[in-house]
């Protein structure tokens, strides 16, 4: 780096920290981040259905700690550390959800929330092979009826399945292969049989005065198999059914149960999901890393301020032609500044979200339980914070050098970054211009602190009220980044043409 270059930076840097209103005001921009966060973490505190209001709802979890809905009928037998369950599937009717399944399933007990893997037909996606809540594989297309009955079948060696359909139960295609990391040996037994689940229909209607209400209409399957054989490893006790996790559909939607033939063939009928929990915290869903970082959104007004005044101020105070006869490289000294309040904001940012982040989520535990999520994830969402913060400061400086006013300024960064946020996060608008905003302004880029992954067998309300962005996180915050870049260039002119 030159030494000219090195000369502006030092002189911007310098003038910064020597206006203590700007050190101040980034401090309290970064206290209060913690602050709100910290807070509303403390009152974070989710109840569940028929539990007392002092006990927190957190749901049944995976071996890995995921939320999740672990919910169905099960006829089942005991099958050891190896053998296969073949069996013939001929209906799947009762239910409206594209998403009800019937089939097979082999899991570590039958404790909510236990490993499993289950080869299925559904409604609507076809045959697929789950386990393990989190992971879905697409076999054959199309539904099943007596004229076209699918037969399934999974084999079990130690810890790992192997799924395989046919249509003629001769002619088999394999779908895919399964590991069940939750078993507690290879060699342990497990509970092999059929099972029925129908999840609730999702719909989100917009309410009259503004705001989304999601509602959850319970629904209810009936799967019929026969040639139903399980062999080859060591076979306990006598089919019985049982209804894991609660039977959601209430009495007038008909009970959930299983019937035996005297021909061997069962009639099983159950209501329910066996997916991850993207219902949030009232749901038994746990919080969101997101909740410990609501202070991002205050601190983001008073960096708007700092990042207008960066520039304004000297406009004001008729000090710009100073800087601009010290620097004549016009586009240099712009520059310059951008690097200095860029900077400066993400160095006190980072701290700040890491700390909220941290703090929120150990604050959580008494009252329920955060969604988990890796470290990388949890590495990106505090960076991504920080970035954000930085990125809005460095957008603010443009959009001041351009205006050169500073409540002109702030009102155009804050209508630019604030209202499109409020306005597709609240309610306020239908789903598709809410969607749009967060695409195209610079409202997308608090995308990047979303943690919660769309799962595409589990049908919810993925929209931006319910805390699901349009766009990936690195995506928003680039959506940002190049109106930042954007305004810098026109910036960068202006100050060029102008006789300051």
């Amino acid at each position: 780096m030159s030494a000219p270059v090195l000369r502006q930076l030092r002189a911007e840097w310098t003038k910064f920290r020597t206006v203590r209103g700007w050190v101040i005001g980034l401090a309290a921009a970064a206290l209060v981040t913690v602050v709100v966060g910290v807070l509303s973490a403390q009152t974070s505190h989710a109840t569940c259905p028929g539990q007392r209001p002092d006990q927190p709802c957190t749901g049944p979890r995976a071996p890995g700690g995921q939320a999740v809905t672990d919910s169905f009928y099960f006829v089942h037998r005991t099958l050891a550390d190896h053998g296969g369950l073949t069996v013939r599937v001929t209906s799947l009717t009762g239910s409206p959800a594209p998403w009800a399944k019937t089939g097979i399933l082999v899991k570590a007990g039958t404790q909510q929330g236990s490993s499993y893997a289950a080869l299925m037909v559904t409604a609507a996606h076809g045959v697929r092979l789950q386990h393990d809540f989190t992971h879905d594989t697409a076999g054959a297309p199309g539904a099943v009826s007596a004229a076209s009955p699918r037969w399934l079948r999974l084999t079990r060696s130690g810890a790992t399945l192997t799924g395989e359909e046919s249509t003629d139960g001769t002619h088999w295609t394999a779908v895919g292969t399964a590991r069940l990391t939750g078993l507690p040996s290879a060699s342990a037994p497990v509970q092999a049989g059929l099972f029925t689940t129908s999840p609730p229909l999702t719909e989100a209607s917009r309410q009259r005065y503004g705001g989304v209400n999601s509602t959850d209409q319970a629904t209810r399957a009936t799967g019929t198999f026969d040639h139903v054989t399980l062999n080859g490893g060591a076979t306990e006790g006598a089919w019985r059914g049982e209804q894991i996790g609660g039977d959601i559909a209430g009495e007038t939607a008909g009970p959930s149960g299983y019937r035996e033939q005297s021909d061997g063939s069962f009639t099983v009928s159950g209501t329910g999901d066996i997916a991850p929990n993207v219902g949030g915290p009232s749901a038994g869903g746990g919080e969101t890393i997101e909740r410990s970082l609501l202070g991002t959104f205050t601190g983001l007004i008073v960096v708007i301020v700092i990042g207008t005044t960066f520039i304004t101020a000297e406009y004001r105070r008729g000090l710009i032609r100073t800087t601009l006869t010290a620097s004549p490289r016009r586009g240099r000294a712009l520059a310059a500044k951008a690097v200095v309040i860029g900077a400066v904001t993400f160095a006190a940012a980072l701290p700040a979200a890491a700390a909220a982040v941290l703090l929120g989520k150990w604050l959580v535990r008494p009252n329920g339980f955060t969604f988990p999520v890796t470290a990388l994830t949890q590495v990106r969402v505090i960076a991504g914070t920080a970035a954000l913060l930085a990125l809005c400061a460095v957008l603010a400086l443009a959009v001041g050098a351009a205006l050169r006013r500073s409540v002109a300024a702030v009102t155009a960064v804050f209508a630019a970054t604030v209202v499109p946020y409020l306005l597709a996060t609240g309610s306020v608008l239908p789903e598709g211009p809410a969607r749009w905003l967060l695409r195209t302004t610079p409202a997308a880029g608090f995308a990047i602190q979303q943690n919660m992954p769309r799962y595409g067998w589990v049908d919810s309300t993925y929209t931006p009220a319910f805390g699901y962005f349009p766009l990936p996180p690195w995506g928003g915050l680039a959506v940002l980044a190049a109106w930042t870049a954007a305004a810098l260039c026109v910036a960068s002119v202006l100050l060029r043409r102008r006789d300051v």
